[in-house]
């Protein structure tokens, strides 16, 4: 993290807490007043908030219309982290609120994660652990995995990150089909566009999710989706856990109408459906695709840039709105 000098009279907001090297260093620079510490934050607010001009945040925490409302000062938020669907970026953009975020310094890692999902998923990695663990090895044989290379890998959303998938994919043999809200005029010839979601699913083995999140994509892939995918398919999720139905993909995981999944976000998270936690056939992790010493580091330098940059020279790297 870069040395700049300090702005203590600039009076920053942070809504939940971040690395603990990022709190060091904004506190070292700004004003800080930390949000989820406040025992009554509306009265915190309505004491501080004239005063405040930035926030700083991240795709957890967010910042919520009513929470811009109550800043009229407010010239920025910065969002630690690449989606932004968490902040209400239409009451930002009527209050002429810079709204930024840290995209494309974590694509190879969230990349790397739908890879370690895909592995883990078909080859029962994580179940195979496991079983070692529970000395069951000396006692019995472990059932067979599914094979990736060589399989149909679809994949939604050919974003920076959906292109990085696709080419660690290839590198497995894997045939690489992608829907978009357009064919992608970069995409190399051999790579197959779908017109809509559940013609994708249905042409491929492993269907891999890499699109934002936000209204638009709520409920993406639903049961007519999963029906599609079919009881030999798995499903990847490293974008948000909003664009799953998670009710019918458990229905669907239940029912064996998909072969499982490796989902590394959730609907409602930190909370996940009991009945995914009791099955062997679906990988969990708690949302760490960009979860990198390196990647969070590069995520910390930008999301700083940005907010020292708009306060000293007006001026930001990776604008939203």
């Amino acid at each position: 993290m870069t040395d700049t000098p300090r702005q203590t009279s600039t009076e920053i907001l942070m809504v939940g807490p971040l690395l603990p090297d990022l709190i060091a260093t904004l506190e070292s620079r700004y004003r800080v007043h930390r949000l989820w510490e406040a025992q009554d934050p509306a009265a915190f607010l309505r004491e501080h908030g004239a005063r405040i001009r930035g926030i700083a945040t991240s795709g957890r925490f967010g910042a919520t219309r009513e929470l811009i409302d109550a800043l009229p000062a407010l010239e920025g938020i910065f969002s630690f982290g690449v989606g932004y669907d968490s902040i209400d970026i239409e009451a930002a953009r009527a209050r002429g609120v810079v709204v930024t975020n840290t995209p494309g310094v974590l694509d190879a890692c969230v990349a790397d994660t739908a890879l370690a999902l895909m592995l883990a998923a078909t080859r029962r990695i994580a179940q195979a652990d496991r079983f070692v663990r529970a000395g069951r090895w000396t006692k019995e044989g472990f059932e067979l995995g599914t094979r990736l290379t060589g399989k149909r890998c679809g994949i939604a959303g050919l974003g920076n990150i959906g292109r990085q998938i696709a080419r660690r994919a290839e590198a497995f043999d894997m045939e690489i089909s992608y829907f978009n809200r357009s064919p992608r005029a970069d995409a190399p010839a051999h790579y197959r566009y779908c017109p809509d979601l559940r013609t994708l699913a249905a042409q491929c083995d492993v269907l891999v999710l890499a699109v934002p999140g936000g209204a638009d994509t709520r409920h993406l892939v639903d049961a007519a989706v999963l029906d599609a995918l079919g009881p030999k398919g798995w499903l990847i999720n490293i974008a948000r856990g909003t664009v799953v139905d998670e009710t019918a993909l458990v229905r669907a995981l239940v029912e064996g109408r998909i072969a499982g999944a490796g989902l590394d976000v959730f609907e409602h998270e930190p909370q996940t459906p009991p009945e995914l936690n009791a099955m062997d056939n679906v990988v969990l992790l708690p949302h760490i695709a960009s979860g990198t010493h390196e990647t969070r580091r590069a995520m910390a330098d930008l999301m700083l840039a940005n907010l020292d940059d708009w306060f000293s020279e007006g001026r930001v790297h990776t604008r939203v709105v």
